[in-house]
């Protein structure tokens, strides 16, 4: 029975092709528009996400406020204060940095110059095209060694091997420094342009570089399987303990990536459910053409219920024919909306993230507009008099 009613539904929109059209085209739109808008903005939500976690989504980056850098209370000690009074934390690197200009024979530039423990390479998981990152002893024994960021290397190294070549850092006067690395090229992350920065010895820069006893910034790693966002409210509440909420601020890629999420999500939803505004008005159209379909069949409504058709056999046909509309017509909309969702990703450079949800969503909304705005014309016609019905003209 259901599929005499789908084709006898197919065969009604055959004999009323402009009228379908029409119908078809508010569905098609309504749900292509539901569907574009919700892809679009999964898509940028996780093309957004996926910018911010090359700056580490487990990496929570401390700045202490000025006044608070000479008061002992921000020194290298505090990083194992930290790391074993808050749960979560794998390393905490204390940092160091300024500008410098560096050198090598006539090639010189502008650098940052960031002076960090031995560690910071690999809890950044940084990369080398040679050589590798200076050791603890390097540290201990405030070596004049350095690490190059790619473009630095470029710069002043032109077609050279680098490693084992000699810099002169200058800030009050030249110092030289043995090269020991360069760093493959990187994004930005944490404030931090890698690809313009040398790293040096943290002691080196604190006893030789530049003497302070204070340290500039702190970098977090948190450990496997904590969440970065509740590690760094504890740590925010354990420092607002210690120097008050004024002492410090705190930034962590990952709670900027919530953010991002939670706004392209609320935005997306509230077009979307704009866009499903079409749905209805797609919905009136089919309850337009099923109307003028059971005028147009009322001699045929009349026969069939002559030949023992019931109300409710009637009712299912007139239903099915309108979901077999809105259902065609989502379909469509689907193939639609991902067509457009695939332009404009492609025109912003975001990858596409399909939304299998919005899929779903639209296609159920459809067929409910199928089924609310086909009830009353299937009712209708299952309550026509088949005498009535027969005299019809």
């Amino acid at each position: 029975m259901l599929l005499e009613n789908i084709k006898l539904a197919f065969n009604a929109m055959r004999g009323s092709k402009m009228r379908t059209a029409l119908s078809l085209l508010g569905i098609i739109i309504g749900v292509a528009s539901v569907v574009a808008i919700l892809t679009i903005g999964e898509s940028a939500s996780k093309s957004i996400t996926e910018s911010i976690a090359i700056g580490g989504l487990d990496m929570v980056s401390i700045y202490p406020a000025s006044g608070q850098r000479s008061t002992g209370i921000f020194d290298e000690a505090f990083s194992d204060m930290l790391k074993s009074d808050v749960e979560g934390i794998q390393a905490v690197l204390p940092q160091n940095s300024s500008n410098a200009r560096i050198r090598n024979g006539k090639e010189s530039m502008n650098a940052s110059v960031a002076g960090v423990l031995s560690t910071y390479g690999s809890a950044l998981n940084l990369e080398f095209s040679e050589g590798e990152f200076f050791s603890a002893i390097d540290n201990i024994n405030r070596r004049q060694v350095i690490v190059l960021g790619s473009s630095i290397a470029e710069e002043l190294f032109p077609d050279q091997v680098v490693v084992g070549q000699y810099v002169s850092l200058f800030r009050n006067q030249a110092k030289s420094y043995l090269v020991v690395g360069v760093l493959e090229s990187k994004d930005a992350s944490l404030s931090l342009s890698f690809n313009n920065t040398v790293f040096i010895p943290y002691n080196t820069y604190s006893q030789r570089f530049i003497r302070t006893s204070g340290v500039g910034s702190y970098t977090v790693k948190v450990a496997d399987g904590y969440d970065t966002i509740a590690v760094s409210d504890d740590i925010t509440e354990y420092l607002d303990n210690i120097v008050g909420t004024d002492g410090y601020s705190i930034f962590s890629p990952a709670s900027l990536a919530e953010m991002a999420e939670q706004i392209t999500g609320t935005f997306s939803t509230f077009l979307a459910l704009i866009a499903a505004i079409s749905l209805l008005v797609g919905g009136i159209g089919i309850m337009n053409i099923m109307l003028v379909s059971v005028a147009e069949r009322t001699k045929e409504i009349g026969v069939r219920k002559a030949l023992g058709a019931s109300p409710n056999v009637i009712r299912g046909q007139f239903l099915v024919e309108a979901l077999t509309l809105t259902v065609l017509g989502g379909l469509l909309g689907i193939a639609l909306g991902s067509l457009i969702s695939y332009a404009a990703t492609n025109m912003l450079d975001w990858s596409l993230h399909l939304s299998y949800t919005s899929f779903i969503l639209a296609m159920g909304f459809s067929m409910f507009v199928g089924i609310f705005f086909g009830w009353y014309p299937a009712m209708k016609a299952s309550r026509l008099d088949p005498i009535e019905a027969l005299n019809y003209e």
